[in-house]
């Protein structure tokens, strides 16, 4: 147990002499380190140590060569999957259960193509080097059966994830039009546009919102069908201490709220309590106890004053800010592949690789690319 819980287990050495002299009298190995940690989430193999012992690591083209070649290599699928745990948070995915009686079309299978569809995704952005619109327009989803069926997708058979092409007008395939999404920020009986809206400004604007002021109560949605949380928020909305985030954060969550708990297209509500009886479906396998309540509304207006309808145009909205969406990317992708915090002379840095990729529409392979190359990323430059 004393092993298990030393410091020298838990922890990578640094890169000073002082911590680590081996890396200091040949910087390559840390190089070396850093990025097998990064992109392979386990230690360098001989062909990345023989560059390094040679010296010859850092120099730019074998640097982009080691890295293409790890990020082919089957062991970068442990680097999607932990980066999207703490880049989108996916780690909370199973932190909730959906209500049983609202939600009962949530079982096995269709959980396990959530959770599959998003490292997916991610990893087809990275093979391919697409833009960094394709986080949220991507023309493609990764769908099981199930998955597609959930979305009102056809065609689609067996339980494995496959890329399957979308039309345009589709609101499935990127993030926002994600189940995993929705789930990690709803809590298995409603949705809240604060935590939505909040989580759109934290992981894919890199603008966190700040906690509340003390002494302010939650808003907590009524699940009997008589009020909407736009209704709630309205009134949420009025105290002056609360007027300015919320001014940031709602708008985002109110255009998610065209997605339910589970990552449901919706029109209105479910509800425990009043409310008219959903229309009969084809063949289903599980019972419907549920009322459909209010109407949903997804319309709203960026702090900017771009206004927007309803889902589809918010996420139009979104994409058209690419160099954000990009540097975001960046920074999390930074915080993750060096475990330091960003400060704001790194965020110089950070426009510098952002900028060195506008010209593919900042694809995000180019992207991990440059920070590979960059001073936030090279070791004894931190």
């Amino acid at each position: 147990m004393a092993v298990l819980t030393s410091p020298e287990f838990l922890f990578l050495p640094g890169d000073t002499k002082k911590e680590s002299p081996l890396f200091a009298d040949n910087p390559d190995y840390a190089l070396a380190s850093r990025l097998s940690y990064w992109l392979w989430n386990g230690p360098p193999d001989a062909e990345l140590l023989g560059t390094a012992r040679q010296l010859k690591l850092h120099e730019p083209a074998l640097l982009l060569a080691q890295v293409d070649r790890m990020l082919a290599d089957p062991k970068a699928e442990r680097f999607t999957r932990d980066f999207a745990r703490q880049w989108l948070e996916l780690g909370r995915l199973d932190e909730t259960n959906p209500d049983p009686k609202l939600y009962p079309e949530y079982r096995f299978l269709l959980g396990n193509g959530v959770a599959e569809e998003t490292p997916a995704f991610l990893r087809e952005l990275i093979t391919q080097d697409l833009p960094a619109r394709s986080l949220l327009k991507p023309g493609f989803a990764m769908l099981t059966q199930r998955l597609a069926e959930h979305y009102d997708i056809g065609g689609i058979q067996g339980v494995e994830v496959r890329k399957v092409t979308l039309p345009s007008e589709s609101l499935r395939g990127g993030l926002l039009g994600q189940a995993a999404i929705h789930k990690l920020t709803a809590n298995g009986t409603t949705t809240s546009p604060v935590k939505r809206g909040v989580w759109v400004s934290d992981r894919l604007l890199d603008a966190p919102a700040p906690p509340p002021p003390p002494g302010v109560s939650a808003v907590d949605p009524d699940t009997r069908g008589t009020t909407t949380i736009r209704e709630q928020l309205n009134k949420h909305r009025s105290d002056p201490s609360c007027a300015a985030c919320h001014a940031k954060i709602d708008a985002p969550g109110f255009a998610l709220e065209a997605f339910d708990p589970i990552g449901g297209l919706r029109m209105r509500y479910r509800s425990n309590g009043q409310g008219d009886l959903p229309p009969e479906k084809g063949h289903i396998d599980w019972k419907v106890e549920y009322k459909l309540g209010p109407k949903v509304d997804a319309s709203g207006a960026l702090r900017d004053g771009r206004a927007f309808r309803d889902t589809a145009a918010f996420v139009d909205l979104l994409a058209t800010d690419d160099e954000k969406l990009a540097r975001a990317f960046v920074a999390h992708l930074a915080r993750y592949a060096t475990g330091t915090e960003i400060n704001y002379a790194d965020r110089v840095e950070i426009r510098r690789i952002v900028a060195q990729t506008k010209a593919n529409g900042y694809g995000l392979r180019s992207l991990i690319h440059e920070l590979a190359q960059s001073a936030l990323f090279l070791p004894l430059s931190r």
